[in-house]
């Protein structure tokens, strides 16, 4: 069985999106016979039921890295994961030195690391003149030593995944020598569909919100956060009931996440005022978190999806596509840069991001249209039919075979030319 240790910045899958995909990961992993440890913050294993998990840091600064590594040995793994996103571990850059600590203690399992966002971000220490940092920055990303943006993380990988367009493009384009370790392995669905009947569905949504059986239902699903554009999708909501009084917003989520921390009672409350501002009590529900079947059963009853974020929706959306998978029409965002699968009309409707207006248009034209509702739901289904959790395990596994494989062929030539000793029988 291959021992897999990840390394992760927190293990709270209700509250983290990078979380979550780990958790999920690890559950099809296992399916394949793939074992892994979790080694994360002391605070985030005491949250977890997972024996598993394992606390080993404070935190995520230069002084919690030995106690990092030490526990990396202990383990004795057959590969090293990190699973690297930079608000995971708090904005910390202790992480991106990990690779050559790992080396340098002596543990020499491939390392296989990956890159849930990568472009938007650099390291710019406090005190240091810029000038002289990004002379440091170019001068070792021009030799290879490291990148500018992550340290050490990516050229000290033995392999690289991600999980978007965006983010392998970036690489390339920076780090062109890293091209031969990546492998792009597209996200599934966070949340899988319940298996309900759509006219089941339909009803229990409306009657548990005190809505009328033929109301229109527009859903938002994900956490709430200032950044996800809801107010804004409140000012749209408020728009489109001048021409389809029947309508009705159904946010599905919580605003506890780590990327909110102590304002999410704060945001929470925020959002019902606006929402009673606006003159929409009775048209807006927020269910707040609840488990991932009831949420698949109130995305199974609604006639739209809509994710009118800030930045713009991509295809690292695991919302995104779960909204796909049930087969709903979606109004969302446009990215900048583009996300090439994304084309107006083709999986979504697009609307610029902040449009209050147009995306109470699209939300109007859609809500009207019956026949593009069914052929954008098909399309998005479609989409998400062979994105499976199954399929991503798989995907790692080739790759952690792969890694494994080169290991070895590095040993039998370094015995071949007597530069490693051979094995005691």
């Amino acid at each position: 069985m291959t021992r897999v240790v990840m390394v992760a910045g927190t293990y709270r899958p209700e509250r983290c999106g990078v979380a979550h995909y780990v958790q999920r990961l690890r559950y099809a992993l296992d399916e394949r016979g793939i074992a892994s440890l979790v080694l994360t913050t002391r605070e985030a294993a005491r949250d977890s039921k997972d024996q598993k998990v394992k606390g080993v840091v404070r935190g995520w600064g230069l002084p919690d890295l030995p106690a990092l590594v030490g526990a990396v040995r202990r383990a004795e793994p057959d590969v090293i994961h990190i699973q690297h996103a930079a608000g995971a571990y708090g904005f910390k850059r202790a992480v991106f030195f990990l690779p050559p600590l790992l080396r340098a203690a002596g543990c020499n399992a491939p390392l296989v690391t990956t890159v849930h966002e990568y472009g938007w971000w650099e390291w710019e220490p406090r005190g240091v003149p810029p000038g002289a940092i990004e002379a440091l920055k170019a001068w070792g990303q021009r030799r290879g030593v490291w990148d500018r943006e992550d340290g050490f993380l990516l050229t000290g990988s033995d392999a690289l995944l991600t999980t978007n367009t965006h983010a392998e493009d970036s690489i390339t384009e920076r780090l062109p020598w890293l091209s031969s370790r990546m492998r792009r392995v597209p996200l599934a669905a966070n949340v899988d569909t319940a298996p309900v009947g759509r006219d089941e569905a339909r009803g229990e949504a409306r009657s548990r919100y005190g809505w009328p059986p033929d109301a229109e239902l527009v859903a938002y699903f994900g956490f709430l956060h200032p950044v996800k554009g809801i107010e804004n999708l409140l000012k749209a909501h408020r728009k489109v009931l001048e021409s389809r009084p029947k309508a009705r917003l159904l946010l599905i989520g919580g605003v506890e996440s780590l990327a909110l921390g102590d304002e999410a009672d704060w945001y929470w409350n925020k959002l019902q005022m606006l929402a009673k501002e606006f003159g929409l009590d009775g048209s807006v529900a927020m269910t707040g978190y609840v488990p991932e079947e009831d949420a698949s059963r109130l995305l199974s009853g609604a006639d739209v999806g809509v994710l009118p974020f800030n930045e713009g929706v991509t295809l690292k959306s695991g919302t995104l596509l779960a909204l796909f998978a049930h087969g709903l029409p979606v109004v969302a965002t446009r990215p900048d840069p583009p996300e090439p699968e994304l084309a107006d009309g083709r999986l979504v409707r697009l609307v610029e991001r902040r449009d209050v207006s147009g995306i109470s248009a699209v939300l109007s034209e859609l809500l009207d249209d019956a026949p593009q509702r069914a052929r954008l739901g098909e399309a998005g289904r479609t989409y998400t039919r062979d994105l499976s959790w199954s399929a991503i395990a798989e995907r790692h596994e080739e790759v952690y075979e792969a890694v494994l494989e080169k290991k070895k062929s590095v040993l039998r030539a370094d015995r071949a030319n007597g530069t490693v000793p051979e094995p005691r029988t």
